[in-house]
Order: C-alpha cells, then sequence, then structure tokens
C-alpha cells in the first residue's frame, strides 16, 4: 500500500486569505498548480494523508481526487477547518496503525512533543508536519515522518511531499518539488 503525505499548505481558495497568503507567506500555488505537481507522485497513491495548516478545506476536496483522505486541522487553520477536522487521529491501514497530527511550538524537540501526544497509543508511525522541514527518523520504535511543506521553503531548501510504504515493513520517502 501507498499513501501519499502532505502538509503545510496555506492554499487559501479565494478572498484575503488568498491575498494574505501569497504576500505574507509568500505562497505562489494555487490549487490547481498544487495538484498539477501532485498527480507526477500521488497518482495510484491508496490514500492522503494532510497534517495539517490547509488554510482552506478546499484542499482536502483537491485531495480526494488522489484517493480517500485523512486529515487534521494545524494551528494557522481557521476556525471553519479546525471545527471540521481533529487535531489528533490514529488511523489503521494494511495491518499498520498510524498517528496523524500537526505539531505545535518551536522546531526543537518537535517530533519527541508530538509522539508524548500519542503516548500509551501502539503505532507504528506518526505523521506531523507545522516545522516545514522534512523529517523521517525512527525514534523508540515509532517512525517519525514530516513530509515538510508542499508550497513553502522557508525553513528548508525545498518543497517537498511524502510518500508511506506499507510493505512487510513501513518506509518513508520525500519528494522534493524544487
Amino acid at each position: 500500500m501507498k499513501v501519499g503525505v502532505i502538509s503545510d499548505t496555506h492554499i487559501a481558495a479565494s478572498g484575503f486569505r488568498k491575498i494574505g497568503t501569497r504576500i505574507i507567506n509568500n505562497i505562489k500555488d494555487d490549487l490547481d498548480s498544487l495538484k498539477a505537481k501532485l498527480e507526477r507522485y500521488f497518482k495510484g497513491v491508496d490514500a492522503v494523508f494532510h497534517a495539517g495548516d490547509l488554510v482552506d478545506l478546499s484542499v482536502i476536496e483537491m485531495l480526494a481526487d488522489f484517493g480517500q483522505v485523512y486529515a487534521v486541522s494545524g494551528n494557522m487553520d481557521p476556525g471553519e477547518v479546525k471545527s471540521k477536522l481533529p487535531g489528533k487521529q490514529i488511523i489503521e491501514l494494511s495491518g499498520f496503525r498510524l498517528g496523524l497530527t500537526h505539531g505545535w511550538g518551536s522546531p526543537h524537540d518537535l517530533s519527541e512533543r508530538v509522539r508524548k501526544q500519542f503516548a500509551g497509543d501502539k503505532l507504528h508511525c506518526i505523521i506531523f508536519g507545522h516545522s516545514h522541514h522534512p523529517y523521517n527518523q525512527i525514534e523508540q520504535g515509532i517512525l517519525m515522518f514530516n513530509p515538510g511543506s508542499a508550497t513553502d521553503r522557508r525553513f528548508a531548501p525545498c518543497r517537498t511531499v511524502g510518500i508511506l510504504h506499507l510493505e512487510e515493513k513501513i518506509r518513508g520517502e520525500h519528494i522534493e518539488f524544487d
């Protein structure tokens, strides 16, 4: 099984948020251009995880063209998004238990904080975002996976998304857009 993983898209569909996203966050992509980039990598995935900071629910609608979407809200999501999406969830796919959350605070020790958020849950992998920086490490027997940001490279050398391969073992892969 193959899962597309994305986070921190910060894409607003229209109005003031769209203007603010483009000017303040320097996000050049819109839904159509992001979808065009993702088609090469997410075509044929069985599911898509979005680890928060969508900014607009239309991002989920776009991602649904690739497969079943699982998403959580992030710290930059407006009330409308937060009211529709949980802050964290556990998903079971292909015999694996996967935790999905956004994250918060400083990027320092972010993986430790999100791991503690799922304390007591027997997970194979925790997917998180927030830092905009890709991360793919085993910690205390759990794959900690951050896809980075598909639209913003302020905190990383390039824009990235991820693929989780759920086979005999779980394995994460980062894909660079730039």
